[in-house]
């Protein structure tokens, strides 16, 4: 048999079984493109997946010892408002796109540390996975002696899943999975994803309706008191303006945000800042392709030497001075304690414009574009 006929007989043939029957194991899961991102994530750094080989394999974040207890939270901590009369901590941890976020053994510690460390703000999602690691922690953290008053958590909820009664199902769901009592704050994670279904798709309804009907299942779970407040995520001004005024207001915008985004980010961020809702920057150190380019830079480089702070905690507070809320994502107690102390300095307004006007010269920088979702 020559080369070309194994490749037509035997090569191809084994792909296509391979590829239908990974296709068909992702899709036989609850959350199928949860279940992708948990996979591919850790194989694109070369470490086993949980989702493949169990939890508690992979190495990361270390044990959070026994006799750990809270320690003060950050001086000068700053904080953003919320509708009611609540309010949430400028600097907070994400809880996806890396490796160790989706072992459960290595998200509890995570959650642990960062709260014992005096972080109040954590950050999930019904797609990343992990919502009953961040749980426990959180209870674990409480039995230590921290409030719950005092964390804030946000999860989100994914378009797979938008529908009136599905979001009500699946809140009280995320509230099982936790073990909490409430939800600081819940976002509608896309505007939409075309291609996959859900409760509302079903019914015939387009995007905006699917939008808006989780919108007002979100409101009245606020009403209800086992949320706090209601938002979105990667919304476009499109997106925002078609709920504003139908319900709860709108909370919070949780976006891609860091120097190097484009003018229309930019636009977006003015306009929710003018308008009452706040800004969460998610990978504000430059987005998960560039962050080595954004390391890079020789304007933040310089910064980082004239204010002895790292090249990370200059992003950071830059975004913090912009007004914004920042999620950096991290399983390292070390790393957690160098971004909870950004709260420690002060950028000057010139080298705060310096920074604003990285955006010309961010050429070839990957930025979350749903201005065209329907």
């Amino acid at each position: 048999m020559g080369v070309k006929s194994i490749i037509v007989w035997k090569i191809i043939p084994g792909l296509v079984v391979a590829i239908a029957a990974a296709v068909g194991w992702f899709a036989s899961h609850e959350v199928p493109l949860g279940v992708f991102f948990a996979t591919v994530i850790p194989l694109s750094k070369g470490l086993l997946p949980p989702s493949i080989v169990g939890h508690g394999k992979m190495k990361g974040t270390p044990e959070v010892p026994d006799d750990l207890m809270p320690q003060p939270r950050p001086e000068d901590e700053l904080f953003l408002d919320l509708p009611g009369g609540y309010k949430f901590p400028q600097q907070g941890i994400g809880m996806c796109c890396r490796a160790t976020a989706y072992d459960d053994v290595l998200v509890y510690r995570t959650v642990l540390w960062y709260l014992l460390l005096g972080g109040r703000h954590i950050d999930g999602a019904h797609l990343y996975l992990n919502h009953e690691a961040i749980g426990k922690a959180i209870v674990e953290a409480i039995r230590r002696g921290i409030a719950r008053e005092e964390i804030f958590l946000t999860t989100k909820i994914f378009p797979t899943h938008f529908g009136y009664e599905s979001t009500k199902t699946n809140v009280q769901n995320y509230l099982n999975e936790l073990g909490l009592d409430y939800i600081d704050l819940v976002l509608q994670h896309f505007p939409s994803v075309p291609g996959l279904p859900s409760p509302c798709k079903r019914e015939g309804k387009d995007p905006a309706e699917c939008r808006k009907e989780t919108w007002r299942a979100l409101s009245d779970l606020r009403q209800d008191g086992l949320i706090k407040s209601v938002g979105v995520s990667n919304f476009a001004l499109k997106h925002i303006k078609e709920l504003e005024g139908t319900g709860a207001p709108i909370a919070n915008n949780q976006i891609q945000f860091h120097p190097f985004e484009p003018d229309y980010v930019m636009e977006t961020v003015d306009y929710c800042q003018k308008n009452g809702i706040t800004i969460t920057a998610y990978s504000p150190l430059g987005g998960m392709m560039d962050k080595d380019r954004a390391q890079a830079n020789e304007v933040l480089n310089e910064l980082s030497a004239k204010y002895e702070r790292k090249v990370s905690q200059i992003m950071l507070r830059w975004a913090i001075q912009r007004g914004c809320a920042v999620i950096p994502g991290t399983g390292n107690p070390d790393h957690m304690k160098e971004n909870l102390s950004v709260y420690g300095f002060q950028l000057s307004n010139g080298d705060m414009e310096l920074i604003n006007q990285l955006k010309h010269s961010a050429k070839g920088f990957t930025s979350m574009d749903t201005r065209q979702a329907a």
